[in-house]
């Protein structure tokens, strides 16, 4: 007599086999079954979504550091660039004075002499 034991049962549902391994283990997501679950197909877009929005959001962070250290080199440079500004203007002023230009035309051994009359104005007449 052949009973109807859960035993001797030749076929197992699908449906019901799958529902026995909702949750998985490790041993089922490292042999890839836990991928081939329905429910994880039916999630799968939803994932690839999320993973390239991680992929923008990683991306976008790095070019927002990089853009920050480029930021931070640019005013460092800008710096440096006033830093130099202020002293070329200062030595160009120092330079200028009268009694320097006395003094390197000296040095240099132009023969050009300082005048000793004012300036005069020329009017012409029609």
């Amino acid at each position: 007599m052949i009973k109807d034991d859960d035993k001797h049962v030749e076929f197992i549902d699908e449906k019901q086999e799958r529902k026995e391994h909702r949750f998985g283990s490790v041993k089922d997501f490292l042999d890839g079954s836990l991928i081939a679950n329905d429910f994880v197909v039916r999630q799968l877009p939803y994932i690839v979504f999320l993973v390239f929005i991680a992929f923008i959001y990683i991306g976008n962070r790095y070019h927002a550091e990089k853009m920050v250290r480029r930021n931070a080199e640019l005013q460092k440079e800008i710096n440096e660039l006033r830093a130099e500004a202020i002293t070329t203007s200062s030595e160009l002023m120092f330079i200028s004075k009268q009694s320097e230009v006395v003094k390197l035309v000296k040095k240099r051994g132009l023969d050009l002499e300082e005048s000793v009359e004012p300036p005069r104005k020329i009017v012409i007449e029609e």
